[in-house]
């Protein structure tokens, strides 16, 4: 892996969606991939990062971790009308992870929806990292 490549790429994928995220470290294609489930919902330049939330999240282990991780995210959206477009993970352990999720309150005048996720799949899930860098894949129900 490039270690200069960060970003997320979204995977096509016949009955889902899938979100590739690259950092520099685990915690940071962690934000990457939260950054990609954002993007498809969501058009990202309507959303400020004015408000925040904090996300403690514990697993049995740290695929789990990505689960539960973008399954809060999406749970932000659905059931509490927040947009997020900033990730900041201040904690990440093989079981935990802490974080800062800034956006703001849904509003149907001003940020524009795109696609309905369904749920955060175990199908193809994928966390990998060594001393190039980290990458994550997860797929998602549409």
């Amino acid at each position: 892996m490039d270690e200069s490549r960060t970003g997320f790429v979204i995977l096509d994928h016949p009955a889902d969606l899938g979100i590739e995220a690259h950092g520099k470290t685990l915690a940071e294609s962690f934000e990457q991939a939260a950054l990609g489930l954002m993007s498809i919902i969501v058009d990202l330049t309507t959303v400020e990062p004015v408000q925040s939330r904090e996300v403690h999240i514990k697993a049995a282990e740290v695929e789990q971790l990505l689960v539960r991780w973008l399954a809060e995210i999406l749970y932000l959206y659905d059931g509490q009308w927040f947009v997020a477009s900033k990730f900041t993970i201040t904690k990440l352990a093989s079981d935990q992870l802490e974080a800062i999720v800034h956006g703001e309150n849904l509003s149907a005048e001003k940020h524009r929806t795109q696609l309905d996720v369904k749920a955060i799949t175990y199908h193809q899930l994928l966390v990998c990292e060594n001393e190039k860098g980290a990458t994550v894949r997860v797929f998602l129900d549409i």
